[in-house]
């Protein structure tokens, strides 16, 4: 598939379990209504981030939890829609994950990520995980990194790009302190997480009316953003992306991809013929 159109639900997310899935169900209705194909959720939107929104005592019923996952499953499956859902994972005796699931069109569970990186106030909340995994939507290979994997680790995002990613997503929770310096340096580790791999990154943010320290946006495989936001205003994202132009040129330093990256039509290939490979492709004669 090509053209793939994707969402972001820059949705509000609270300590509120049923409040959350009113709200979950909301956004996925909207954005069926949308055409949207694949939805990504923030991070932890099912029980609320247990930094500052819940709290770290805060008490799930697993049982309850899991059900929540398989209706939205079910939804999914109804609505020929993927989903990439910001929830917890619980461990016996420990802390939990926090973990993005992924649900296909059909309605099938078909991975779990636990984030890998936490930050020092994560880490009173939630046990680390340890890997990373790609999958299949829509006939797309896809990965997901988590709020500080995915921002300050580009080695998080280059790993599912090894293993053939060409969209990744990035459900984050960038809120609820006054830090609003770190908007700009957001915004642009989203845009070279993008541009350093060429491939589409996708990064969503909750809604919260007083501190939303990134947009929710949509990046393009030559960095330049394809779709956004406004900060603190529930939307959701909705673009149309053309996956054909995520070539991982940079990633896999294919001098012919490259070149249109770094030139576009400025640039013709004889102009650098006689430079010989500098990558993994070789220039034709």
């Amino acid at each position: 598939m090509s053209s793939l159109r994707i969402g972001l639900a820059q949705c509000r997310q609270t300590g509120d379990f049923e409040q959350n899935s009113r709200t979950i169900f909301r956004f996925l209705d909207e954005a069926a209504r949308a055409g949207v194909q694949v939805l990504c959720f923030p991070e932890t939107q099912t029980v609320g981030y247990r930094v500052d929104i819940a709290t770290p005592e805060t008490v799930v019923e697993e049982d309850r939890l899991e059900s929540l996952h398989a209706e939205v499953a079910r939804r999914c499956g109804d609505l020929g829609m993927a989903c990439i859902l910001g929830t917890e994972t619980p461990v016996a005796g420990g802390r939990p994950y926090n973990t993005a699931l992924v649900i296909d069109e059909n309605g099938k569970i078909v991975c779990r990520h636990h984030k890998t990186r936490l930050t020092p106030l994560d880490a009173v909340a939630y046990s680390p995980g340890s890997t990373f995994e790609t999958f299949e939507l829509f006939g797309v290979t896809v990965g997901v990194v988590i709020c500080f994997e995915g921002f300050r680790f580009a080695e998080t995002t280059r790993e599912c790009v090894r293993q053939g990613a060409r969209l990744v997503f990035h459900p984050q929770n960038n809120t609820t302190r006054p830090n609003d310096w770190k908007i700009p340096v957001h915004h642009s580790m989203i845009v070279t997480r993008a541009a350093e791999n060429t491939i589409w990154f996708a990064s969503c943010n909750i809604c919260h009316d007083q501190h939303q320290n990134c947009r929710s946006m949509v990046v393009a495989p030559d960095g330049r953003i394809h779709a956004q936001a406004e900060l603190k205003r529930e939307e959701t994202v909705v673009a149309d992306i053309d996956v054909s132009l995520a070539t991982q040129a940079m990633y896999h330093f294919d001098t012919l991809g490259c070149a249109p990256m770094l030139f576009a039509e400025t640039v013709k290939p004889h102009e650098f013929a006689t430079a010989g490979p500098t990558g993994t492709r070789e220039i034709p004669a």
